[in-house]
């Protein structure tokens, strides 16, 4: 007799205990403290260009972001700040280099928090006073976004390089002196492209202070190379409590970003899973073309807004254990497959009718799901290979 395992109605265990932070308000997105980890991008448009600002907003808000940044290098982007900030459906945080008057100007132009890197920009510290009192007086934070490539030539002389020690000493020293204001209201990062120097540069920090942290592999690179940077980067820091808010850097559009960046919390149990498609790669013993059914189960249940695992297995011998531990699943073989809800085997299949059936079987689920169980976000199915 088969026993249901109904493992997706199970809690899922968080993969650590969160580091105990102060907690912040970037705009509407609680940040730090008991918080959710958040999902950050950046838009990659002219900020000028204020119809296509808006426009790659919407789109990264809808594969999921939660925040976004914007760079700021002219005044003409700092003036189309106003517009972008009121119109955005998510909190904007500028991003600030070398010029202290665009910090200003983020400020008057209602941005939800502004992102200063203190390594480039001329004399920064002569303004943090002027910088505090006008953030305190808007009520918003700023990120203290430390880079690897720009950092402050008195450190490099002091370390030989961008070193974890030389990341977090910028970063402090930079907090302390907002903190000789009165002004706590502070993220910090410490990006470096290289994923071991930046995990040990968080891990540094996070012993060292409070305020909760954004985490980034800065110039991770390529879409295949930097989401194994960053996934292997923020897995092993998120694990161990370590990380407010990320942003995976990706040469990629933006959304790219914002789709690593849930899937590796997902995968962490960091947050509310998605649609979920699990499947086998494939092998001598597999009786069924796998690949294909499962691309075009993939394809058929892609939009699909409901927390949701499905299994599409090729053999008896992974098969039918990996399609009752999912709320779907079929096992394929001898041209039929057997198709399981919650761990139940309901009926068997023509191969010419797993697709159909799937998608079908999937939609009556998510049609008898709670409406508050189906909240969770829409976008492409993440696909597990097993």
């Amino acid at each position: 007799m088969l026993v249901p395992l109904n493992v997706p109605g199970m809690p899922p265990r968080p993969v650590a205990t969160r580091r105990t932070t102060r907690q912040i308000m970037v705009g509407n997105v609680p940040v730090g403290g008991d918080a959710p980890v958040s999902v950050q991008s950046m838009t990659t448009t002219l900020t000028s260009d204020v119809n296509a600002t808006l426009q790659q907003i919407a789109q990264l808000t809808t594969a999921g972001c939660q925040i976004v940044r914007v760079a700021v290098p002219t005044q003409d982007d700092a003036d189309a700040l106003k517009e972008i900030a009121r119109k955005s459906s998510i909190p904007v945080i500028a991003d600030i280099h070398f010029q202290p008057k665009y910090v200003f100007a983020a400020i008057d132009a209602g941005c939800a928090a502004v992102r200063v890197n203190p390594g480039n920009i001329k004399q920064f510290d002569d303004k943090v006073k002027e910088i505090a009192r006008a953030a305190t007086d808007a009520g918003i934070p700023i990120r203290i976004g430390v880079n690897a490539g720009s950092l402050d030539k008195r450190l490099l002389t002091k370390y030989g390089k961008a070193t974890p020690e030389a990341l977090v000493e910028s970063a402090l020293w930079e907090c302390s002196l907002f903190e000789e204001h009165g002004y706590r209201d502070i993220k910090i990062s410490v990006k470096h492209s290289d994923p071991v120097v930046m995990v040990n540069a968080y891990r540094l920090l996070s012993q060292q202070c409070d305020y909760p942290l954004h985490l980034g592999v800065t110039e991770a690179g390529p879409a295949f190379q930097g989401t194994i940077k960053s996934a292997v980067a923020f897995g092993a820091l998120l694990s161990e409590g370590i990380g407010d808010t990320i942003r995976v850097s990706l040469s990629t559009p933006p959304v790219e970003e914002v789709k690593v960046g849930l899937q590796i919390l997902e995968s962490l149990n960091l947050k509310k899973r998605g649609l979920e498609i699990v499947s086998c790669p494939g092998c001598g013993r597999a009786q069924v073309d796998v690949w294909k059914l499962a691309d075009e189960v993939t394809a058929g249940l892609d939009g699909l807004d409901a927390p949701l695992r499905v299994a599409v297995m090729g053999c008896v011998v992974n098969g039918p254990g990996e399609a009752r531990e999912a709320d779907l699943g079929v096992a394929s073989g001898n041209g039929k497959g057997q198709i399981f809800i919650k761990g139940v085997p309901v009926r068997t299949v023509p191969e010419s009718r797993i697709v159909e059936t799937l998608i079908e079987e999937a939609l009556k689920l998510v049609e008898a799901m709670p409406e508050e169980e189906r909240e969770s976000r829409a976008g492409s199915p993440t696909v597990v290979v097993s």
